[in-house]
């Protein structure tokens, strides 16, 4: 049973999953050794919402666990890590592949020595009807190659010819890069939309020069998002989440002290630092600024990035953790004099 049943979105919803899985060719083309670009764009959306997408690699994204409105970003990580730039997936079947490369061949746009080479790996002379494995029609697919949409570097690694593998085979152990429930997680991670970071500042109106400035942010919206990446004709999914850890500030200018010291504001009960209320101004705020000077007739830009912790479970029970990643976003920050009145 596909990960798409296993949601419990219906026999149809599978059907047209399977059905923009296997026709994306005809709309987009390959990236592979005859010099065209890969299927990197999505291919079709089946709830109306963008909650469940068909895209790149035949990977269907549920995004409806994901981060919502306007001001959300995706995350950078914290270390060199990256998403796969190119990985290997179901992407044909038998007739499909025939469909795809005779017209290729026919119209010998990669050469006649080059065709003729082509022909030989998909073609069977003495049985016509095993052509491009016909006779496993239901029982396999053709993978091919896969490029991020962004081609980031490493895009062109994935150079293999197509390959077939039958249902409920692995793929060859040589090839690299070929979908599983851990590169899955991958992708969905870089899927991952997280809320905007712009932080609440108080007491109201322009900070003032050594007084502690409380920050916080919206507890209701930095809660767990996750993204759900499967590929229905295998089946494999995996389940990408990230959960917020801390909150760091930083202030903008080298005159100014922060709290705690270390600038980083770590969750507390499910929330990033404390509404300030009256009664506190006198109080050390669990997360905030003071500047010890003032903007003058301009800003300080206060950058706030939240770090969010992310792991991930999928098919066979497969899981693990994936490096942090990090969302912020710069804010403009007045700060004034306290006026004294001298009588």
């Amino acid at each position: 049973m596909s990960a798409v049943r296993k949601a419990g979105r219906g026999a149809t919803i599978l059907a047209v999953v399977c059905a923009s899985l296997f026709t994306a060719q005809a709309a987009f083309a390959d990236r592979d050794k005859h010099g065209n670009h890969g299927e990197t764009e999505q291919g079709a959306n089946l709830d109306g919402d963008g909650n469940l997408s068909v895209t790149a690699g035949g990977v269907v994204f549920d995004h409806s666990k994901n981060g919502k409105g306007g001001k959300v970003g995706g995350l950078t990580s914290t270390t060199s890590w990256s998403p796969p730039p190119c990985w290997y997936a179901p992407k044909y079947t038998p007739e499909q592949l025939q469909n795809y490369l005779e017209p290729i061949w026919e119209a010998g746009s990669t050469g006649h020595e080059w065709d003729a080479e082509q022909r030989k790996k998909y073609t069977n002379p003495d049985d016509p009807e095993k052509d491009f494995n016909k006779d496993k029609s239901g029982e396999g697919y053709w993978w091919g190659a896969y490029v991020d949409r962004s081609y980031p570097p490493g895009w062109d690694s994935c150079d293999e010819d197509y390959f077939w593998v039958d249902e409920g085979d692995a793929p060859p152990a040589n090839i690299e890069n070929a979908v599983t429930p851990e590169i899955l997680a991958q992708l969905a991670y870089a899927e991952i939309r997280v809320p905007g970071t712009e932080v609440t500042l108080a007491p109201a109106q322009a900070t003032k020069v050594n007084l502690p400035t409380w920050s916080w942010l919206d507890g209701a919206q930095f809660q767990p998002v996750s993204v759900t990446a499967s590929v229905p004709a295998i089946p494999i999914e995996a389940t990408a989440t990230a959960e917020p850890v801390s909150l760091k500030i930083e202030p903008g200018t080298p005159d100014a002290e922060t709290y705690p010291a270390s600038g980083v504001c770590e969750i507390n009960n499910g929330r990033i630092g404390e509404p300030y209320a009256k009664g506190k101004a006198n109080r050390t705020p669990p997360c905030g600024v003071k500047y010890l000077r003032s903007s003058g007739d301009g800003t300080f830009p206060l950058q706030a990035t939240v770090t969010w912790e992310i792991h991930w479970t999928g098919s066979g029970g497969a899981g693990g953790d994936l490096p942090d990643g990090e969302f912020g976003a710069t804010q403009d920050v007045v700060v004034q004099e306290i006026q004294a009145v001298n009588r």
